[in-house]
């Protein structure tokens, strides 16, 4: 079917009503503010995010989360009724000039598209643990650039997973403390990774890693500090699964999830460097582990799932 038609076939709303409720989540993109609404008569729903720009929409049109509105300019409909066209007819899709979308979402980072969504049922941490082949562990990470990072690390050196798989490349799993994936600078930074590498907050904290051991999972702590043996050591055990936990950059990891590590690995760094930022010392580790497995095959990453 030609763009064209299926854009024809979109329940687009030219918008001239900038005071309109159903723009509010484009208006008020606070993260608290999105977690918390709840549906009274607006059809604004709980539990919002906001997706930012073509790619990151894509990535939510393909996501198990649901679409509840989409805002755009002319030029950028154009562009993607292709994909937009796979939308619920009743979904709103807002067609607005480019300055009158300015004066709603008061912000330039969005190429003409921002889409709202709202949050799927969240996997538990033990679904995480049942169906990923390799995880990624996060101690108290509250930056969301690195956290965004993280996501979009994982997503392109392992593989994202689809929504109705029952296995996948990868997954994170979060301390209690870590910054939500879904602010809209973390999914952006992500390019969209978030809405493609499955998630869950893992409780308690650190004593929830043994849920990962229990599971056949061989944990390394990423940490600067000796001892530790040098990732270039760093090997793929074909008879476990591999887990890499990385904490802040600040106070580093807990004496506590350190304890229940399998293994320590650091990054050989010049004399008189400090540390790596964590999203990149993350990408070396990743990138070690993918050279070290005979058996990698693309994309789907190369740790089995059991």
């Amino acid at each position: 079917m030609p763009s064209a038609r299926r854009t024809q076939l979109l329940n687009t709303i030219a918008v001239d009503d900038l005071e309109d409720p159903r723009l509010e989540p484009y208006r008020n993109q606070k993260d608290a503010w999105l977690r918390s609404q709840r549906d009274g008569g607006t059809g604004i729903g709980e539990g919002l995010f906001l997706a930012e720009g073509e790619l990151v929409v894509r990535a939510l049109l393909d996501s198990g989360h649901q679409v509840v509105s989409v805002l755009c300019t002319p030029s950028r409909l154009e562009a993607m009724g292709e994909s937009l066209g796979r939308l619920d007819p009743a979904t709103p899709v807002f067609v607005a000039d480019r300055p009158v979308l300015e004066r709603i979402v008061g912000f330039d980072l969005h190429r003409g598209i921002l889409a709202a969504g709202r949050r799927a049922q969240p996997p538990t941490a033990a679904d995480i643990v049942d169906r990923a082949g390799l995880l990624v562990l996060c101690e108290d990470l509250t930056n969301h650039d690195n956290m965004g990072s993280i996501f979009r690390n994982v997503g392109c050196l392992i593989g994202g997973a689809d929504p109705k798989a029952a296995r996948a490349p990868a997954a994170v799993l979060l301390s209690p403390r870590c910054c939500d994936p879904l602010y809209r600078k973390s999914l952006r930074v992500s390019m969209g990774h978030v809405l493609r590498v499955p998630f869950a907050r893992l409780e308690p904290w650190p004593k929830g890693l043994g849920l990962v051991r229990a599971a056949g999972f061989e944990i390394a702590a990423l940490t600067p500090s000796e001892p530790g043996i040098p990732v270039t050591l760093l090997k793929h055990n074909p008879h476990k699964r591999a887990a890499l936990l990385v904490g802040t950059e600040g106070a580093g990891l807990g004496a506590g999830s350190l304890a229940l590590a399998d293994a320590r690995v650091r990054i050989p760094m010049a004399p008189g460097a400090d540390s790596l930022n964590v999203a990149t010392a993350l990408a070396i580790a990743l990138s070690h582990l993918r050279a070290t497995n005979p058996d990698q095959e693309e994309p789907a990453g190369p740790w089995p799932s059991q």
